[in-house]
C-alpha cells in the first residue's frame, strides 16, 4: 500500500481516518513523538511476545510483556505480564521453550481482552524490541484480524542497533553474536532466564540504555538516530 511509503506519522493519521474501530480510532487518536526529541525524553514502551513460533500468520501470542522507560531509566512499577489464551492446544515444541502449558494459558486473558489493553499502553509510545519482525508482524496480524486495519508505531530495535554499531567499528559477527543473551554478554549483563516475556522485555530495556551509552556517549542523541 502506497501510505506505507511515507512517515509513520503520515501512516498514524491515514490510518485513523480509515478504520471504523473505536478501540483502533483511541490508539491512533494521539500524534507519535517527534524524530527530533530528545531519546532522554522519549517514552518507550520495552515489548516482548512469547508465542507458538515464528509465523504470524500461523502462529499465535501466548504471553505479553512490557516495562516502560522514560527520563533514560526503567520504570519497574510500570512492568506488566500477561498470558494469553489460545484457540488450541500448545505445540510440544513451543512449550519446551517458553514453558507454558496448556493449563496455565487456559487460565490467560482472552485476546480480545488483551489486545486493547496493550493498545492503550503503547499508545504515544515508542515501541523497543530485540527483532522487531516478530512483535510487529503479530500485533499487526492481530490488529488486521479483530480490528481491520495495520498496526504503526515508531519502533526501536536492540538488534539492529547492536549491529549498525559493529558495522560502524568493522566488528566481525556471526548471526547468532545478535542474540538478545548473547549482547548482553558483551556489556556484562546478569544473565535472566530466557524466553519468559517480562524478563526478555526488561532484558531488552536494559541492552537499549547500554546501546545508548555506547553510540551516543556523553551527548544527548534524538529519538531518530535510534528509531529503525
Amino acid at each position: 500500500m502506497l501510505y506505507k511509503l511515507f512517515s509513520k506519522e503520515y501512516q498514524r493519521r491515514y490510518l485513523f481516518k480509515k478504520t471504523d474501530s473505536p478501540v483502533m480510532k483511541d490508539y491512533l487518536n494521539e500524534p507519535f513523538q517527534k524524530s527530533k526529541k530528545l531519546i532522554s525524553e522519549v517514552d518507550i514502551v520495552a515489548l516482548d511476545l512469547e508465542t507458538t513460533g515464528l509465523n504470524p500468520q500461523k502462529d499465535e501470542i501466548v504471553s505479553i510483556g512490557l516495562v516502560f522507560i522514560s527520563g533514560s531509566g526503567i520504570n519497574l512499577d510500570s512492568c506488566w505480564h500477561q498470558l494469553v489464551s489460545t484457540n488450541s492446544a500448545l505445540p510440544e515444541a513451543s512449550v519446551v521453550i517458553h514453558r507454558i502449558t496448556d493449563d496455565q494459558s487456559s487460565t490467560g486473558m482472552n485476546l480480545d481482552e488483551a489486545m486493547p489493553r496493550l493498545l492503550k499502553l503503547l499508545k504515544g509510545k515508542v515501541m523497543l524490541v530485540h527483532n522487531e519482525i516478530i512483535e510487529q508482524g503479530f500485533i499487526n496480524k492481530v490488529c488486521q484480524a479483530m480490528y481491520e486495519t495495520d498496526f504503526v508505531i515508531p519502533i526501536i530495535d536492540t538488534q539492529l542497533l547492536a549491529k549498525r554499531s559493529l558495522d560502524r567499528h568493522n566488528i566481525p559477527y556471526k548471526a547468532g553474536d545478535l542474540r538478545l543473551f548473547n549482547l548482553r554478554k558483551q556489556f556484562n549483563m546478569p544473565a535472566y532466564k530466557a524466553h519468559n516475556a517480562l524478563m526478555d522485555a526488561i532484558a531488552t530495556a536494559e541492552l537499549f540504555l547500554a546501546l545508548v551509552n555506547e553510540i551516543a556517549p556523553g551527548k544527548d542523541a534524538c529519538l531518530g538516530d535510534f528509531l529503525s
